[in-house]
């Protein structure tokens, strides 16, 4: 469907008179409405699976639930097993019409939770006044949820028929890995997009339903290794001995900080550091040990953080500064710096703003009220991430609205759920229909 690119990009949009809806729109969000309690039954079901991205049966009995429900959909199912790349894997489910012209829609949605099994925090618990609680309840499993509400209500009144969708339901969304094993777990999802025009992200986005997501940055990590002259404390600064790997690493991440720390939308974080004697790393160098001697002058030292960007060359230009940086060293050290190039930033662009104008349109129809656009700096990294270059246009964070996600505290706000179901399905049809042609 990519023929239908320059229309979407550079078409004229008609506005209806504000509040107007058709007797189809309004089937819609009826259905969505009267199915509102069952909507809150699968959340309840899915988020008392824990799928820690690390409980790989878990993760795959969430995918289970969901493929279930969009076989019977007529949907065309696939899961996608991901031990190539060490984890679950993926569910698509697709409704592709050759004869038809509407557009190529790819909705995303993640199966998998921060929480894992051992994780206190296992439980649905409705706490009344439209919140609900649960690992995951928000981030993203309501998400997943308003996906199969707003395409049960299509199905309904036999719109799905003539529409191309793809549902594309990553299962390591939280902890993708890195590198070789990265791109093979979003090569799937990279091959879906690539034959799309229009994606829409179902994350949680910055918790508010009135708000979406046009831009997000991406991210990189990065490991800092300092070598020093093992000597007695009394020694430091002579000639033979240098000034020890702590200062080192201490002058290399001020430099970072003085250089890289104004730039908007680019961000730096050293998330742990370590020096001393001797350092022992676990396998994901997220917690060790390090031992030294106030009287020592230290050997090694580690850090390791990440980098936060809007635009490619922000992370060129910050490389660039941060191995420069690194190589300039105090006497007596060396030093080693690593950089992985993690998730890709999904740009800001004119085509996605005029997508998230289309989307306010429709909540303004509903009777929901306008829809603005979350800053950049405030959206973390996410799949729609990966699907940037090959889309025409995209929003994000459409989800379930909801606070304290990743914490033993996440909620959600169900009457959300109701909100963006109809939101969406409402903008699917419209979209489908060549609305703002």
């Amino acid at each position: 469907m990519k023929h239908l690119l320059a229309t979407l990009l550079f078409g004229v949009v008609t506005s209806p008179v504000l509040g107007q809806l058709s007797t189809t729109e309004q089937d819609l969000a009826a259905y969505i409405d009267d199915h509102h309690d069952e909507a809150i039954a699968l959340l309840a079901e899915v988020v008392n699976i824990n799928s820690g991205t690390q409980n790989f049966a878990g993760v795959t009995a969430v995918g289970r639930v969901f493929q279930q429900r969009f076989d019977a959909l007529g949907l065309q199912t696939q899961w996608i097993d991901g031990s190539a790349w060490n984890r679950a894997g993926h569910l698509r489910a697709q409704h592709l019409n050759p004869a038809s012209e509407s557009p190529h829609i790819l909705l995303i949605g993640h199966l998998d939770t921060v929480f894992q099994s051992d994780s206190p925090f296992q439980r649905f618990t409705n706490l009344g006044n439209n919140i609900a609680s649960g690992p995951g309840v928000a981030d993203m499993k309501g998400g997943d949820v308003i996906i199969l509400q707003a395409l049960s209500a299509l199905r309904e009144l036999s719109l799905l028929d003539a529409m191309n969708i793809t549902v594309f339901m990553t299962g390591d969304e939280e902890s993708t890995g890195s590198g070789m094993l990265q791109t093979l777990a979003r090569a799937d999802l990279v091959a879906v997009a690539r034959d799309a025009d229009i994606a829409l992200g179902f994350e949680n986005g910055d918790g508010n339903p009135a708000t979406a997501i046009p831009a997000r940055r991406g991210y990189a990590s990065w490991e800092l290794r300092v070598h020093g002259n093992p000597s007695h404390s009394s020694q430091i600064f002579q000639p033979e001995v240098g000034a020890g790997a702590i200062f080192e690493i201490a002058r290399i991440l001020n430099s970072f900080y003085e250089e890289l720390g104004n730039e908007q939308y680019l961000t730096f974080n050293p998330g742990v550091i370590m020096g001393g004697t001797e350092l022992e790393l676990d396998s994901d160098a997220s917690r060790g040990n390090a031992f030294g001697l106030p009287n020592v002058v230290a050997q090694v030292a580690v850090a390791r953080g990440d980098l936060r960007m809007l635009y490619p060359e922000q992370t060129t230009r910050a490389r660039a500064a941060m191995e420069r940086i690194v190589a300039n060293n105090l006497a007596g050290t060396s030093a080693e710096f690593s950089f992985d190039a993690g998730m890709p930033p999904f740009e800001d662009r004119p085509s996605n703003r005029r997508l998230l104008d289309w989307f306010s349109e429709v909540s303004v129809d509903l009777g929901h009220g306008a829809v603005t656009a979350v800053d950049p700096s405030r959206a973390g990294a996410a799949d729609i991430s990966f699907v940037s270059d090959y889309i025409a246009m995209a929003i994000d964070g459409i989800g379930m609205g909801g606070a304290n996600d990743h914490t033993v505290n996440e909620t959600g706000d169900l009457e959300s759920m109701r909100i963006q179901s109809r939101r969406a399905a409402v903008l699917l049809h419209r979209l489908s229909q060549g609305r703002y042609e």
